[in-house]
Order: structure tokens, then C-alpha cells, then sequence
């Protein structure tokens, strides 16, 4: 039955997505706050399952990240919508993961020899964006406002996010130069 938890977390930070974008959406701040931290949480606890009984599978290593990534990239827009998020940060942010799930697919249609892993800095731009996303939320959920520091806070997202796109176009780069060497 455990082997099932890692998935089924997944699935349903999956679902808290759209849930969570409706919230900010419709004003319920703290709601959205609460989603968000849930969400969050149990990003942490299906790794941690996953990881402490041996319970990983292919399906849950590509619904994991795209859980992550779609509450993400949801709470983004909605934040963009009620004028939380600059808009020059959404446009970043989506353009960079466009530009990854182009480069991993180019590097898959292609049979380019590289493993497809996510990088630190990657790692560390998530940390990041979710960190300013939860911010954001946390200043909505207690009717605060701190323009400066959200703005020093975009700005900072900003560079970790054009940071990990340069560090993954080396990898994308690195592997079509490989491969052209290992093509007849």
C-alpha cells in the first residue's frame, strides 16, 4: 500500500493546483496561503516516502516535477493577475521552462547521450520561485504590503531563473556537440 502514497501525493498537488490559482483569483488569500503550504508539504513527504521505502517509479519521477511545476507556474499567473507578480517575471519564468522541456526534447527526439536530471542550480531556482511565490502569498493572506522588498524579491527570482536557463543551454549545447561527433 506505501508505494501507492508517493504517487497519489503527487496527484494531488496536482489537483491543488488549479485549486490554489482559483484562490488567489478570487481574493481568498489565506485559503490559497494554506493550499500552497500544503502542496508544498507534501512535495517534502512524497520524496521523503519514496525515498525511505524504495518506492519510486517512472511514472511518479515524471508526475512528481510536473506537479511542482504546474502549482508553480498556476500560482505565478494568478499572483500576474491580481497585479502581485510583474508580469516581466511570469514571461521569464515560462520562457525558461519552455526553453528546458524544448531542450529535453530536442535531446530525446535527437538520441543525444545525456541523462535527463535536473541541474543544482535548477534545483536551486525552484527553491527560489517558491520562495517569492509563498512571500507573495504570505503578504496577501495578512493584507500586507511591502513593494520593495517584493520588488528586490523578483529581481533576485529573476537572476536564479536566467542562472539555471544558462546552466541548462550548456547542457543542451554540450550534448548536440557530443552528438555530432557520435552521428555518421
Amino acid at each position: 500500500m506505501i508505494r501507492y502514497v508517493p504517487n497519489l501525493l503527487s496527484a494531488l498537488r496536482l489537483a491543488a493546483a488549479p485549486l490554489a490559482a482559483w484562490l488567489i483569483h478570487s481574493g481568498h488569500d489565506t485559503a490559497a496561503l494554506m493550499v500552497f503550504t500544503a502542496a508544498g508539504a507534501s512535495d517534502g513527504l512524497d520524496g521523503f516516502i519514496a525515498r525511505r521505502w524504495g518506492v519510486t517509479s517512472d511514472f511518479g519521477a515524471w508526475l512528481d516535477p510536473a506537479a511542482d511545476k504546474l502549482l508553480m507556474l498556476l500560482c505565478l499567473i494568478a499572483l500576474c493577475a491580481v497585479s502581485v507578480v510583474p508580469p516581466w517575471l511570469l514571461v521569464l519564468v515560462v520562457t525558461r521552462d519552455f526553453a528546458i522541456a524544448a531542450g529535453w526534447l530536442m535531446i530525446k527526439l535527437l538520441g543525444l547521450p545525456v541523462r535527463a536530471q535536473p541541474l543544482f542550480l535548477g534545483k536551486l531556482s525552484t527553491v527560489v520561485q517558491i520562495l517569492y511565490i509563498l512571500a507573495a502569498l504570505i503578504l496577501l493572506a495578512f493584507d500586507q504590503d511591502a513593494p520593495r522588498l517584493m520588488l528586490a524579491a523578483a529581481w533576485i527570482c529573476a537572476g536564479f531563473t536566467i542562472l539555471s536557463a544558462i546552466a541548462y543551454a550548456g547542457v543542451f549545447l554540450g550534448a548536440m556537440r557530443s552528438g555530432r561527433h557520435v552521428a555518421p
